[in-house]
């Protein structure tokens, strides 16, 4: 139920009337036609954008449309459709209209806000693809959540949604992996780690050493590198494939498909993907530009295979392959959207840390070659994450040698907390996470805000049921809800009826922060009309010796609750039932 698209389809209804009376001219697209919250409350409850955007096409003054529209909104559901400035249309409702919304809320459940705006479209969201190289770290965090996060919002919004989590295993990372490894495989069997510059020093492969001993004993001991660097290697990345797994399971985080770099060499694939791109008469052999500005000592120019990158948008053409003839990292990328693209996505989304800005226009050239431009790529850039506590820069114990781990965030605040803070700000905005403010129970935590507006809708129904008063969703749905009228009960009531409307345009924008933004709002406004009820009787939602009443305000609770449990389950986070 989305109040709002709904009233604009009663507004496009009367626009298709006025052509037919010849009040409009034929012809006109109605598609930037919108009925939206007005900037300012107290000029209506909806506006309608209609006569400022058809003036022009319809060679007609905004005003003498907004008129003409006026006249005919004559739905019951529009109490008045008043004209202001030089065209603007707000619309004011009738008190039924938002009483309704409470009921379908409760009606619906979990359901409520739900949309099929996604139409079942197939959408990949490629998130974290951390290198497997040790315990994922404080900026792999919100990489994480954003992305399952975005993943909940899009299958909430009807897309059919997968999860996935590229490996990155086929690069010189994972050869430096195995030779840190063998080092504790070293220190397992009583020798000295020599831990050189360049190795990976963090004690997290203390464990992988042993298990190496555990299965080689000391077969491995003075044998060349050539014999055990691929045994290592493939036993090493298991590992911290696992440790990852774990890491992102302790988020709450949990990949429908975990796809490797390196199963992609040696399979054909890449050279499959550039035989697509040359097809199109976007791979030749060239001289690349020297960068702008100062040139680099080693640069020289040499001829390269060249992916045409330019023809879809790309700043520069970009080499594919070495002049040694190894593939470039860009190859195999290459090579695993292609994948994706045949596997049937009609969209693709990659949630990138913002070192991977210069990516973002020769992927999406890429991915619209191998397309023909069918399918979209959305790259979302994460910003980083600096770590506070007190206002103060704070850097933890680091286990992990050179970083802070994921699991030493969650373990401090919490998942739930760590989620929520996560999602405070847009994607590409940085973030600041001090440990002692997302702790602290005050209007200034959003999360203890939100959760604390979750317990207390669930205190009013724990009070409304001791006090013997039937609060099961049936009965509240059914209840004579014209008994809710006070201008803050209806206001309350309105912000239920924007969740749909919510929902749907931060899905359209891939932008779960919306989410927690409005769940900030609505608790807010929950919290006002409690405080409210301190000192108006009137306004308290358990009304003594009146269970009509009663009902009809918990209602109104029960509602928002809905809102709130359903927002928290986008975002990944447990709503509480009571503050402790």
């Amino acid at each position: 139920m989305n109040l709002f698209t709904d009233l604009r389809g009663v507004v496009l209804a009367a626009l298709d009337q006025m052509v037919r009376l010849g009040e409009l001219p034929r012809g006109l697209d109605f598609a930037n036609v919108a009925v939206e919250p007005p900037r300012d409350p107290a000029h209506g409850d909806m506006a309608t954008n209609a006569a400022m955007v058809l003036a022009k096409p319809a060679g007609m003054k905004p005003r003498e449309i907004a008129d003409r529209l006026a006249a005919r909104l004559t739905d019951p559901r529009i109490a008045a459709a008043e004209v202001a400035g030089p065209g603007f249309l707000n619309l004011r409702l009738s008190p039924a209209v938002w009483q309704g919304v409470v009921a379908a809320a409760i009606r619906a459940g979990a359901d409520f806000g739900q949309s099929d705006i996604g139409a079942g479209q197939k959408v990949n969201v490629e998130f974290v693809s951390a290198n497997p190289t040790g315990p994922m770290h404080v900026g792999h965090v919100r990489g994480a959540v954003f992305g399952d996060a975005l993943a909940n919002l899009l299958a909430f919004s009807g897309h059919d949604v997968t999860r996935e989590y590229y490996i990155n295993d086929g690069g010189a990372q994972v050869d430096v992996l195995a030779r840190s490894a063998y080092e504790r495989y070293r220190e397992a069997n009583g020798l000295e780690p020599e831990i050189r510059e360049g190795l990976y020093p963090g004690d997290y492969l203390i464990p992988v050493g042993e298990a190496l001993k555990q299965k080689y004993g000391d077969r491995l001991l003075d044998r060349p590198e050539s014999d055990w660097l691929a045994e290592v290697r493939d036993f090493a990345t298991q590992a911290m494939m696992e440790m990852i797994r774990g890491d992102l399971a302790a988020l709450g985080v949990r990949m429908d498909v975990y796809s490797s770099e390196k199963a992609l060499y040696g399979t054909g694939q890449i050279e499959a993907a550039i035989e697509r791109l040359r097809s199109l008469d976007l791979i030749y052999r060239g001289v690349l530009e020297p960068p702008k500005g100062k040139l680099p000592e080693d640069w020289e120019e040499r001829e390269q295979l060249l992916f045409r990158s330019t023809a879809h948008g790309d700043d520069v053409d970009r080499p594919i392959q070495k002049s040694d003839g190894a593939w470039t990292y860009f190859a195999p990328d290459i090579a695993y959207h292609w994948d994706k693209i045949d596997r049937g996505f009609d969209q693709l989304i990659d949630v990138f840390g913002a070192d991977h800005g210069g990516y973002v226009k020769r992927m999406n050239a890429a991915v619209a070659a191998l397309s023909n431009g069918r399918v979209p790529l959305d790259i979302k850039l994460i910003q980083l994450v600096k770590l506070f506590r007190n206002g103060e820069p704070f850097k933890m114990s680091k286990r992990a040698g050179t970083f802070v781990t994921l699991r030493d965030v969650v373990e401090e605040a919490g998942a739930d907390v760590t989620r929520f803070i996560m999602l405070t700000r847009k994607n590409d905005a940085p973030l600041d996470f001090d440990f002692a403010k997302v702790l602290e129970q005050s209007r200034d935590n959003p999360v203890w805000y939100v959760q604390y507006a979750s317990a207390r809708v669930h205190s009013v129904l724990r009070r409304a049921g001791d006090s013997g008063i039937d609060v099961g969703d049936s009965v509240l749905a059914a209840a004579d809800l014209t008994r809710l009228f006070h201008p803050a009960e209806l206001e309350l009531a309105r912000k239920v009826a924007e969740w749909p409307r919510l929902v749907e345009h931060a899905a359209r924008a891939h932008e779960p922060h919306r989410i927690a933004f409005f769940l900030y709002e609505i608790a807010s406004d929950l919290h006002s009309l409690w405080n409210r009820g301190n000192d108006d009787l009137s306004l308290r939602f358990v009304q003594d010796g009146d269970p009509a009443t009663s009902q009809a305000k918990i209602a109104l609770v029960r509602a928002v609750g809905v809102v709130i449990s359903s927002g928290l389950a986008i975002l990944g986070v447990t709503p509480v039932k009571e503050m402790r």
